[in-house]
């Protein structure tokens, strides 16, 4: 189970290094879309942007359907979770160091009143 998951955030974390594939989310956070109109933003071929939907279909954030010859794709926001819990244990460590760092800088400020 925990290598499972392990490679699980490996793989949503790989998909989303890639600036192209993070703008590709992000305009399907807007909701379902063609590749065509996926890739025409992008200075790259059709086909190199099939292979970044691969990357993110493969990590499990994208799905698509076809619907004739047109290939849809839509975001499978649920698998960014994964990403979310690991990067929460990280976030409540901050927010505990930042809480404790302003402390220590208020009792700084009063000690030198």
């Amino acid at each position: 189970m925990v290598k499972q998951s392990e490679e699980s955030l490996n793989a949503v974390f790989a998909a989303l290094a890639c600036p192209t594939r993070r703008a590709i989310v992000t305009r399907l956070s807007t909701g379902e879309v063609s590749v065509s109109e996926l890739a025409e933003p992008f200075a790259m071929s059709l086909p190199a942007v099939m292979k970044h939907l691969a990357v993110l279909e493969r990590a499990g954030l994208v799905t698509h359907r076809r619907n004739g010859r047109v290939r849809r794709c839509r975001l499978i926001g649920a698998r960014m979770g994964v990403a979310d819990a690991w990067l929460a244990k990280y976030r409540r460590f901050w927010t505990q160091q930042f809480a404790a760092l302003d402390a220590h800088l208020q009792d700084s400020s009063k000690e030198k009143r």
